[in-house]
């Protein structure tokens, strides 16, 4: 399992680690989108309404922990990068007790909270009920969101990045199964959408269960590793909370973009909600590379290797420029098919639906271009222990470009979604003018010291 990334060729370790990683969000979005897709088969716009709004809380939630569990990734792969198994022991354990403990005050949390959550909203009347069943059944699953993610999270600060792509796998899988089972034959709505998301990640903690103790998977852990130590809880809390906080509150602008969708009418809000899925999914390559740009440069950090880490992030600006251009082309002129494909255009809801999401849909995909740069950028600051940058930019284009010009736009634009998608990749723009200034200025200074 344990894999050494700070030799070879580095666009061959890029790509190596990468296109399992890769996969992996795939598997995590198809199943995501799943959801939607099939529901929007089998019951109405409400219904649609009500799980693209319960599945965008339960993203920003796992974005959260993910976030957090970045500083996990990174300080096990540098203990890992400089050969200390000592420390790598350490990390892991701790991580464990760290988030296990976490999942449970957030899963008691939520569920007190789920009604008053929907509500914050401004979820349409005809979809509340729906979304608090979704809610309740999917913060009842939070322990099992967590557990996938932390032990995901682990095998890739080891240089794994292959693992969890089987793991997911065989959650997608399930899900797509239980879908059906639950909305097709049982009729169950979103409550049915909820269940089958919430069984398989319980499956899927199950198996990587079984696989890392028959496995063995290279780990040796000690009882003391889990007792929770200073140093290492501050290294992990130290690069995760930056993260952590830094992508919540990037959720947090895309549910008050939400909101101000939600406003708008039922229609706007269900174009708005189905835009979220596909964009979740085009975001697949800019994700995926700022994790592996996070974890094969916090290695290669931590082998006395800087040159390569900077060398590793390059790479992963040229790849997402050249993805991110190729969609930007491809959905001026197929976005209403991609839209289509959620909801039933020979409605007349449907139809309006299709038009408002493909408007929106084009004006937003900028934002994979741009934030596919800064998500480099990010990644490279998180493996030199520099997450608060990255905190920074994000929070500057959220305040400053994101929020306000999402709000303004919505109010000058009343008949169409598209400069309210601009808006929001004008963020992203901003955070790329930024990261640059940040990388010169840390280069700089790196320079001097040396």
């Amino acid at each position: 399992m344990q894999r050494n990334l700070t030799t070879g060729s580095i666009f061959k370790n890029v790509v190596y680690f990468s296109l399992p990683y890769l996969l992996s969000y795939f598997l995590q979005t198809l199943y995501g989108m799943a959801d939607l897709f099939i529901i929007g088969q089998y019951e109405g716009v409400a219904s649609t309404t009500a799980v693209s709004i319960g599945s965008q809380v339960m993203h920003m939630i796992t974005v959260i922990i993910v976030g957090l569990a970045m500083g996990s990734t990174v300080s096990i792969g540098q203990a890992v990068g400089g050969g200390n198994d000592k420390r790598t022991a350490s990390c892991i354990g701790n991580t464990i007790t760290l988030f296990m403990g976490l999942s449970i005050i957030l899963t008691a949390a939520l569920l007190l909270l789920r009604r008053p959550i929907a509500i914050a909203m401004s979820t349409p009347a005809q979809a509340l009920e729906g979304t608090i069943d979704y809610l309740t059944i999917c913060f009842m699953g939070i322990p099992f969101i967590t557990a996938y993610n932390i032990i995901s999270s682990i095998f890739r600060g080891l240089g794994d990045s292959k693992s969890p792509m089987y793991f997911i796998a065989i959650a997608c899988a399930a899900n797509i199964g239980l879908d059906y089972a639950f909305m097709d034959a049982l009729h169950l709505g979103p409550a049915g959408a909820a269940l089958g998301t919430t069984l398989s990640q319980a499956v899927s903690v199950v198996v990587s269960i079984i696989v890392v103790r028959r496995a063995r998977a290279g780990i040796r852990l000690k009882k003391e590793d889990f007792k929770p130590k200073r140093d290492v809880m501050g290294s992990l809390l130290r690069i995760g909370i930056p993260i952590a906080v830094q992508d919540g509150l990037i959720q947090v602008a895309f549910i008050v973009i939400t909101i101000i969708a939600n406003r708008r009418g039922l229609n706007d809000a269900a174009a708005v909600g189905i835009v979220e899925k596909i964009m979740s999914f085009i975001f697949l390559v800019p994700s995926s590379m700022l994790s592996t740009v996070s974890a094969l440069g916090a290695q290669n950090i931590g082998a006395g290797k800087p040159e390569r880490a900077k060398t590793t992030m390059r790479y992963g600006i040229l790849i997402t420029t050249c993805f991110g251009l190729a969609v930007v082309a491809l959905m001026q002129f197929y976005a209403n098919s991609f839209v289509a494909l959620f909801t039933d255009s020979s409605t007349q809801d449907g139809l309006q639906v299709v038009t408002m999401g493909g408007h929106y849909l084009r004006g937003y995909i900028w934002d994979c271009l741009f934030a596919g740069m800064h998500f480099c950028f990010s990644g490279y600051f998180c493996a030199c222990g520099r997450s608060s940058l990255s905190f920074v930019h994000n929070i500057i284009a959220i305040a400053l470009m994101r929020i306000p010009g999402v709000y303004i736009t919505s109010k000058m634009f009343t008949d169409t979604l598209f400069p309210m998608g601009l808006a929001t990749a004008a963020g992203s723009l901003l955070s790329v003018m930024i990261c640059l200034v940040m990388y010169a200025m840390l280069s700089r200074k790196e320079s001097k010291t040396n």
